[in-house]
């Protein structure tokens, strides 16, 4: 699919999701209504304003604008005020505004690798939905430091403010990104009509599984090695006195680590198996689609590869907390256990798109050289090759 034709979903899908966004946010005001406490119980009602006030233009109760300048008096510090109040503005447009832009360069280049046609549809759909959440998680990324400073303190333990800005608003990006996935693809599929039979490269097997095992192994040093606590713990602990940029283990551990484990310890061992079943489905994931993703894209590019084991990871993070939730909502009671054991969903994306990245390369370079020895091998045993063939 040529990227003319690849344009309009991709602005449509980009425009999607900014939409539903700022609806989501422009709700978040209506929980303190009393119908809406009353339908969901106070609990519930909070979880829910947790998960949407990232996302509105309103700033939440608990925002103090200009928390150093409130001793000031008079019209200087209702001046002050509202120039922190500004800043909040700010921070929101630049956060929906770097939703379109950081979606709709992934979704081009998605699109015309993997356009939905001829049984690609689901892996079209899944990978746009995944790249949708990383699209979200990067606009609250460069719109944090504005965030920060609305509260008159953005030089006060700023990389860990920063981390824990990112993290927010992920569970409603993850339903608003699917979709937005939905229509992307759609249109997609209604533009890609009439285009002829689309090119695809001849991938070996080997090569394939090769490539794949060489990228779920990246994902798994994040996922097994860094994550376990001792060394995770010891990450976050690095707190070098570098002034503004002091304490960086909590952004670290975040752009770093896909999870957190420990051994069984005092924990039954079944129950210790059963919560790791989730991370060896997320590397399941991963290597299933690394597999798929050579055949499928029209051209296996180190860009295409990159994006799509981001995906990939992504959605492994999703399928493993998914998994979790289901563990531990058996036998739950409340009404608002759900959302409140659904508060996991969406973590670690920022991880999965450092991991991904590095992952889709390495597959990338691997499949390629695999796929240039086969070649060379082909070439020197044209008898064996006519004998496999007869």
């Amino acid at each position: 699919m040529t990227y003319q034709r690849a344009a309009m979903p991709a602005l449509a899908g980009g425009l999607l999701l900014a939409a539903l966004l700022w609806w989501a946010g422009a709700s978040a005001h209506a929980l303190h209504l009393p119908g809406a406490t009353g339908m969901l119980n106070g609990q519930a009602a909070a979880e829910l304003e947790h998960w949407l006030t990232p996302w509105s233009y309103d700033p939440p109760d608990s925002a103090q604008f200009g928390a150093e300048v409130s001793g000031g008096s008079g019209d200087a510090a209702g001046t002050a005020s509202t120039s922190y109040l500004a800043l909040y503005t700010t921070a929101m447009q630049i956060r929906f505004g770097a939703v379109f832009a950081f979606f709709v360069p992934g979704a081009l280049l998605l699109v015309r690798r993997l356009p939905p046609v001829h049984g690609r549809m689901p892996a079209a759909l899944l990978t746009i939905w995944a790249w949708g959440v990383v699209a979200g998680t990067l606009a609250v990324t460069v719109s944090a430091p504005w965030l920060i400073a609305s509260g008159g303190h953005g030089s006060y333990r700023f990389l860990p403010r920063l981390a824990g800005v990112i993290s927010s608003g992920r569970q409603v990006l993850v339903v608003t990104a699917l979709v937005a996935a939905v229509l992307t693809v759609l249109i997609a599929r209604v533009a890609a009509q009439g285009t002829g039979p689309l090119s695809q490269e001849a991938v070996p097997a080997r090569a394939a599984r090769l490539a794949a095992t060489v990228g779920t192994a990246v994902i798994a040093l994040s996922l097994v090695v860094l994550s376990y606590q001792p060394v995770a713990a010891a990450l976050q602990q690095g707190s070098p006195d570098i002034g503004l940029f002091a304490e960086p283990g909590d952004l670290l551990r975040q752009w770093l680590l896909l999870g957190a484990w420990v051994g069984p310890g005092g924990a039954p061992l079944g129950a210790w198996l059963l919560y790791r079943a989730g991370d060896v489905l997320l590397l399941a994931v991963v290597w299933w689609v690394l597999r798929r993703l050579p055949g499928l894209l029209t051209r296996a590019t180190v860009p295409a590869m990159a994006a799509g084991a981001v995906c990939a990871t992504v959605l492994g993070l999703l399928a493993s907390q998914l998994l979790r939730v289901a563990v531990d909502g058996v036998g739950s009671s409340l009404r608002w256990d759900l959302l409140h054991l659904s508060a996991g969903i969406g973590d670690g994306v920022p991880a999965a798109l450092t991991c991904g990245l590095v992952a889709g390369s390495a597959a990338a370079l691997t499949l390629r050289v695999a796929v240039g020895r086969a070649e060379i091998a082909d070439a020197t045993n044209p008898v064996q090759d006519s004998a496999r063939l007869g």
